[in-house]
């Protein structure tokens, strides 16, 4: 009986330490939650630090192609408004490789450009997860490409 309570309250205990931990994918999840959050608010050093030093950044826009170094410079006058600019996550998948120590996303965001895509490559380092590239690309629904196409002066 002693033995059988025992084992009941240490299979409890560890349950409950284990309870309050958040899995890779939750870290990662939490991670881009927090680093679009921080653009809403314009909270530059969460944005950026969410970054790895070596982080790349590629825009809607051809020429937005920069390091994180490069995109902080670029957008310092923005993150000195009250918003740099407000995505909101409509869905989200998040893969791991077999080490659990490099991740990858695709994510569908609610954007002042429309319905916005985003992908990216996350690492765990020293100090948690971190971005080590990003990927943001504009939704172009199939049944309007050709005007599209006609607007960006291809067709």
């Amino acid at each position: 009986m002693k033995k059988s309570i025992l084992t009941s309250s240490l299979f409890l205990l560890f349950g409950l330490i284990g309870f309050g931990q958040q899995t890779a994918i939750d870290q990662i999840s939490t991670l881009m939650n927090n680093w679009h959050k921080a653009a809403a608010t314009a909270d530059a050093e969460l944005f950026f630090g969410s970054m790895t030093a070596d982080a790349h950044y590629l825009g809607t826009d051809e020429t937005e192609d920069w390091t994180r170094d490069e995109m902080q410079i670029w957008a310092k006058e923005i993150f000195n408004r009250d918003s740099a600019w407000d995505f909101k996550t409509k869905e989200r998948n998040i893969y791991l490789y077999d080490d659990q120590k490099l991740g990858w996303f695709d994510e569908t965001l609610d954007t002042w450009m429309g319905v916005c895509r985003g992908s990216g490559v996350v690492v765990l380092t020293d100090e948690g997860w971190k971005i080590k590239q990003y990927v943001l690309s504009v939704a172009v629904p199939n049944d309007v490409i050709d005007d599209y196409l006609k607007l960006i002066n291809l067709k």
